[in-house]
């Protein structure tokens, strides 16, 4: 096979945007992060006519097969394509916010809250230190896997993802009950699209009724998204590349490659969708056990 990187994504598919690859072109980047490909999200491709211009830029270019690497919009761009093109794609699942149906792990995550919980680490140092309360903001405005991974992982008193309301009244006993107890530090992690504003407003409530008391914050944002990539990460992203190309090879078409239970499974991509956090009340019961 012969193949080419689409560079910025579907933009880069309407604008013929096409380099070729070889196996020593991509010989020194598993260690890299982010994406040698660029990428854009591309209101052009929302429209009929500029699907119609990606399409004839894959005809031009001889183009017979697509891997898609991407998230929610990546998946929604696929769908509306192949009801009017006949372009055999194959998505594979890479978003930090881990929330694509069929498939327990995406690429990126790990890396994610790997780096999310070494940042909490450094955070509960200062916080243990001076005995002060850290409100910290992790990426995931509709999903909390992010807060939930990363809370666990470092510890925090309280986790606040946006699949669930916020029980500030809970909320002000578990602080009080900590500090109660003597406990030198609190973390609390708070997704940025949970319903109760954020780690500036959860902070403002927190001071409201432990107002003797330092609240700090820290919106963790981009460093999220960057870095090298965990161990994790690219055993998975090398496992899911290899079975898209051979998928390929066999003849299938539009279907996602997931993982469950460590078992490679492929999913018509019809049939994806945006995956939440399911909150069951194992989880919760988990979660107040580890986080008293």
């Amino acid at each position: 096979m012969d193949i080419v990187a689409i560079q910025h994504g579907y933009e880069g598919l309407i604008s013929g945007d096409f380099i070729p690859i070889n196996a020593n072109s991509v010989s020194n980047i598993i260690q890299l992060g982010g994406t040698i490909l660029k990428s854009s999200r591309s209101d052009q491709f929302r429209t009929k006519e500029g699907r119609l211009l990606a399409y004839e830029k894959i005809k031009k270019e001889q183009i017979d097969a697509i891997v898609l690497i991407g998230g929610d919009g990546s998946f929604q761009g696929a769908k509306a394509f192949i009801k009017e093109f006949d372009i055999p794609f194959i998505g594979i699942p890479k978003t930090i916010d881990n929330d694509i149906s069929d498939t327990e792990m995406c690429i990126g995550y790990d890396t994610a809250i790997n780096t999310a919980t070494q940042a909490i680490d450094k955070i509960r140092d200062t916080a243990q230190s001076h005995q002060r309360i850290f409100i910290v903001e992790v990426m995931g405005r509709d999903s909390g896997y992010i807060a939930y991974g990363a809370g666990l992982a470092g510890g925090a008193e309280a986790i606040l993802v946006p699949e669930t309301k916020a029980d500030l009244k809970n909320l002000e006993y578990l602080l009080r009950e900590g500090w109660d107890r003597d406990k030198s530090s609190l973390i609390i992690i708070v997704a940025e699209g949970d319903e109760s504003g954020g780690a500036i407003k959860v902070a403002e409530i927190v001071k409201s009724f432990m107002p003797s008391h330092y609240v700090g914050i820290c919106i963790l944002g981009h460093i999220q998204r960057g870095g090298s990539p965990s161990a994790a990460d690219r055993i998975l992203a090398s496992k899911l590349g290899f079975e898209a190309i051979e998928a390929l090879l066999r003849g299938e078409r539009n279907v996602m490659v997931g993982i469950k239970r460590n078992e490679i499974q492929f999913t018509p991509l019809h049939r994806i969708k945006r995956n939440h956090l399911n909150i069951s009340d194992n989880l919760l019961r988990m979660m107040k056990a580890l986080t008293n």
